[in-house]
């Protein structure tokens, strides 16, 4: 569960800031009475006053320590967790952000996160501080002068009392203040993904209108917390002010007819507004503390889906696995694919081996589980039922990264992203030279493309593959899983935007890059299927029963 917290010592070095108020007040009440009252002589003064530099600036050096040192540790605490947050998504893989809205889960670790910082380093301390230090004050007022202690003891609990019904009304609204920011975040997100669609259908004005609507709503309701918010730190100053403003008329009744003495009386009038200082400023970080709990109940709902998405997946061994001969061979020994809601099967039962350095092809209608099956062999999603076999080894025996390294993958819809050609073709090879390059070019047929490139392959293409067709970036994602030369390649629909003329020159150049590889390729495209040594038909899912 995700419970962020600082270390102790910070809070030990506040705490221990806010309690020497106490021995300051009391000197600096016997500093003001010898030397205007008492009429005491200079070295009767000196050693007091001494002392009271000493506990000031230790205050203050305290004070300080403890403020820096808890901002640094509450943000890198927040860079922690949202490293650790990421790192845990990514290994789930794209299975579990399938069933998310990421502009929502973006806005949790983006805002979300950085409302985090103000919650651990000032409300978190600040909640033991509101208790022990009003207790300190209390204790040494009352040894002081018992009535005025009272006076403290029988205010004190209203802030509290007050700070508790207001946090009654601003926990529903603070709740639904985050939920409309992840919907706006995630609209907002799917707006500027599919603008090309948007524009294309006519539907960004209305799409901007309903954007509008969704951030006046959630204005709206950062304006009902920030009303709250307000509303307490007024009641809680007016309490305060009222308690400080009732101990100072009883003292200077009592102190007009002498029946408290002066050093006494200027020290409680010190105390006093201590005892609600640790309350009011808890009060002012107060909505700081609803957004943190709130970041911490997304967080903590994210973390429970990564749990059982890691629940479902078999635990991976560490290391880097067996070795790995080139090409190897695949053998599905019974694989049977479902979806999560378990209510079909996305693939029967599947046996067949692709020998090693065979193209397989896999064949069927829509929804047949070619898709799933390559997700299984990418160790993106487990089969429900049988195993997959590398050469004789359990596929699980291969930590996930570890298998990957071996897998070079063209999906059908390759995610492209904002850089260069180059960059996005060299992902799975950095260091590949300039003579790797030109012949995936050519055997992926993308050549072509990159001579009519402004600036070649140091053209930037945006995100999605902006600037490119859907047929040039599944030429792209093609040559940048040939130039990997991993010793299994993984083919999702490799030609199924490509003209004919395009499509044959695309299977000559595989038949060349197949060459030392086990391949699965998957096409609806009996052209595209010629290119294999056979062909798996998988027949059309039924509904589990």
């Amino acid at each position: 569960m995700v419970r962020p917290a600082l270390p102790d010592w910070h809070t030990t070095l506040a705490l221990a800031a806010g309690l020497l108020v106490i021995p300051q007040a009391l000197l600096l009440a016997r500093v003001i009475d010898a030397l205007f009252l008492a009429n005491a002589g200079r070295s009767a003064v000196l050693a007091p006053l001494a002392w009271l530099v000493l506990v000031s600036a230790a205050r203050a050096g305290l004070g300080w320590l403890a403020e820096t040192g808890a901002s640094a540790a509450a943000g890198r605490t927040r860079r922690d967790l949202r490293s650790t947050i990421t790192t845990r998504i990514l290994d789930a893989g794209p299975r579990w952000l399938d069933h998310e809205r990421t502009g929502a889960t973006t806005a949790t670790l983006a805002g979300g996160v950085e409302a985090l910082e103000a919650y651990l380093a000032a409300y978190r301390p600040q909640v033991r501080l509101a208790i022990v230090i009003p207790a300190g004050v209390l204790l040494t007022v009352a040894w002081v002068d018992p009535l005025s202690g009272a006076v403290l003891l029988v205010t004190g609990p209203l802030i509290p009392l007050f700070m508790w019904l207001l946090g009654s009304a601003a926990r529903e609204r603070t709740e639904q203040q985050w939920q409309e920011l992840a919907r706006l975040g995630a609209r907002f997100l799917d707006a500027v993904q599919g603008l090309v669609t948007l524009r294309a259908f006519g539907r960004v004005e209305a799409e901007a209108a309903t954007l509008h609507t969704a951030s006046d709503r959630f204005r709206t309701l950062t304006m009902d917390v920030l009303r709250v918010a307000f509303l307490s730190s007024l009641a809680l100053e007016l309490l305060a002010t009222l308690g400080t403003a009732i101990v100072a008329v009883e003292v200077g009744l009592r102190l007009l007819y002498d029946w408290i003495s002066f050093a006494e009386a200027l020290a409680v009038l010190l105390l006093a507004p201590e005892f609600y200082r640790p309350l009011r400023t808890l009060g002012t970080s107060f909505h700081a503390g609803m957004a943190g709990r709130e970041t911490l109940r997304q967080l903590a709902a994210i973390e429970t889906q990564l749990d059982a998405a890691a629940a479902i997946s078999p635990a991976a061994p560490s290391g880097s696995g067996p070795p790995l001969p080139a090409p190897p061979t695949l053998t599905f020994d019974g694989v049977v694919m479902a979806y999560d809601d378990a209510r079909a099967t996305a693939l029967g039962a599947v046996t067949v081996t692709a020998a090693a350095g065979e193209c397989l092809g896999i064949a069927g209608p829509t929804g047949a589980g070619k898709s799933s099956l390559l997700q299984a062999v990418l160790r993106f999603r487990p089969p429900a039922a049988g195993r997959i076999v590398i050469d004789g080894r359990p596929l699980d025996e291969w930590p996930p990264d570890a298998w990957r390294r071996h897998v070079s993958w063209a999906p059908q819809r390759p995610h492209l992203f904002h850089g260069t050609v180059r960059d996005n073709l060299c992902l799975g090879h950095p260091s590949a030279s300039d003579a790797e390059i030109a012949r995936v070019l050519d055997l992926a047929a993308f050549d072509e493309v990159v001579a009519r490139l402004p600036r070649g392959l140091e053209t930037r293409v945006g995100e999605q593959g902006v600037g490119l067709s859907g047929g040039e970036a599944q030429r792209l994602a093609l040559a940048r899983a040939y130039l990997k030369r991993a010793p299994v390649l993984l083919l999702d629909e490799p030609t199924a935007d490509l003209d004919l003329e395009t499509e044959a020159r695309v299977l000559d150049g595989l038949r060349e890059a197949r060459q030392g590889r086990t391949v699965l390729l998957v096409s609806h495209r009996a052209t595209t299927l010629r290119a294999a040594d056979r062909v798996l038909t998988l027949p059309a899912t039924r509904p589990a029963s």
